[in-house]
């Protein structure tokens, strides 16, 4: 079986990274609910929240990179159907594999750049300005993130009229 067959155990744990994924994702957008909530009322009784630019500025990053994977799973993305539509068959198929093609070259560089943004920011101590939390990690969450979405790219690309998930 292939890395990305349809019903192989690897498929399922493609699709696994991308649920836990979008958990983490939706635990950070309560994040960002909860210190937003939290700062606004402690503010009326002149107790804001500590780091709460900092908590949300990072909780927003992780939010976003970990929705990249299950929104293209589900193709959640924005496309531009009338001009595909007006394309012939072969003209859809040949546009839709270079396409994809280019955005998974896209997120394996953008996987690359981010590692080495987070080892950059390890090697240089790079903290938020306020909790002074380390900040490497996020880049690194965000390369994975990128790596899976260039997984599911792959698959949606051998296997063409396919759909991987469908969205609930």
């Amino acid at each position: 079986m292939s890395l990305f067959s349809g019903t192989s155990a690897r498929t399922g744990f493609l699709r696994g990274l991308i649920h836990a994924m979008a958990v983490v994702g939706s635990l950070a957008i309560v994040g960002i609910i909860v210190v937003t909530v939290a700062d606004v009322i402690g503010r009326q009784f002149g107790m804001p929240v500590k780091g709460a630019y900092d908590l949300v500025r990072v909780l927003g990053a992780v939010a976003m990179g970990c929705a990249l994977p299950l929104t293209k799973a589900v193709k959640g993305h924005i496309a531009i159907e009338y001009f595909f539509q007006k394309m012939g068959r072969r003209g859809r198929a040949l546009t839709d594999t270079l396409m994809r093609v280019v955005l998974l070259m896209i997120f394996l560089l953008l996987t690359w750049q981010f590692i080495l943004q987070g080892i950059q920011f390890q090697e240089s101590g790079e903290v938020t300005t306020t909790l002074h939390m380390p900040m490497f990690w996020v880049p690194w969450l965000i390369a994975f993130a990128c790596a899976v979405t260039a997984g599911v790219t792959l698959w949606h690309l051998l296997h063409p009229g396919r759909s991987m998930m469908r969205p609930r």
